[in-house]
């Protein structure tokens, strides 16, 4: 596996070269890791107004995983399915040698969260998930139509047609997923990719699988998860209601609730300075340190 690194906007993003493909990613601050898992059809810039927060005390990695919003395809040949997605964070966990990690899941990327807890728990400290899939559903029925279509031919290929458009850009925050709007450009960045067919071929793949990956068995799993984890949960979310967050609460053994009030589905643009803090005080409570300083990452 090989590493590169370069600038992109006023960010520093790196690619890593996973054994599916290259994942691009983003590494900032020093302390204790947190990886930050962003859901369907957006990147890893859904955490822009939370990554200065927790940055000021962590490590702060954020993945751009295959999931529509994506700006370097796998290729022809890997497996783009939630199991194969939440391997791919295992590795690029295990290839920046990081431990106790506090893994950060919204949206699909919180699916993707408990499988890596069930399937690959050997790096982390910690679970936090932000409403998100679970149990059955996933996606949410509200949903389901919307998420089945995509994987129909030529709607995914009029979605990166459509992001040109402000007027359907502006059609996001119809949505309510959050509960003020959401930035042009940030939507922008997220539709784009859809233009470049590859990329549609790896989110093709990726909802086609969604039907056979069993979350309400990944949550009967989720009971050996001895861990502290935290749900903070948005309570104005019309996809993910609290009482899923509250039965994922009662399945992990060191589950706790927090509600965070005024806020939607992406929690982490509504409320960024009280999801931080929680994150934070789920990070001190197990004592985490920084690591030992290193020539280079």
């Amino acid at each position: 596996m090989s590493e590169t690194r370069f600038s992109m906007a006023s960010a520093q993003y790196r690619e890593a070269e996973l054994s599916r493909g290259v994942i691009r990613y983003r590494d900032v601050g020093e302390g204790p890791p947190i990886v930050l898992v962003h859901g369907l059809l957006v990147n890893g810039r859904i955490w822009d107004r939370l990554m200065p927060l927790l940055s000021r005390r962590a490590r702060c990695i954020v993945p751009e995983l295959p999931l529509g919003s994506h700006s370097i395809p796998l290729g022809v040949g890997p497996d783009v399915t939630p199991t194969a997605v939440a391997g791919l964070i295992a590795e690029l966990l295990e290839r920046l040698e990081l431990d106790d990690v506090t893994l950060v899941g919204n949206d699909t990327g919180g699916a993707l969260s408990q499988l890596v807890a069930v399937d690959h728990p050997e790096r982390l400290g910690a679970l936090v998930l932000t409403n998100c899939d679970a149990f059955d559903h996933f996606p949410p029925p509200q949903l389901k139509a919307f998420v089945n279509g995509l994987a129909l031919p030529g709607i995914a290929a009029g979605g990166g047609v459509l992001g040109h458009f402000g007027w359907a850009r502006g059609l996001i925050s119809k949505l309510k997923l959050t509960v003020r709007p959401i930035d042009d450009e940030l939507v922008q960045s997220w539709m784009a990719p859809l233009g470049d067919r590859r990329i549609r071929a790896d989110l093709k793949q990726f909802l086609r699988a969604i039907p056979g990956t069993d979350m309400v068995a990944v949550a009967e799993r989720l009971g050996g998860f001895d861990r502290p984890a935290l749900l903070a949960w948005a309570t104005r979310d019309p996809y993910f209601p609290i009482a899923d967050g509250q039965r994922l609460a009662a399945v992990l053994p060191r589950g706790r609730l927090e509600p965070i009030d005024d806020a939607s589905t992406f929690v982490q643009l509504d409320a960024p300075e009280r999801l931080a803090e929680l994150i934070l005080e789920q990070v001190d409570s197990r004592g985490a340190t920084a690591p030992a300083p290193q020539a280079a990452r």
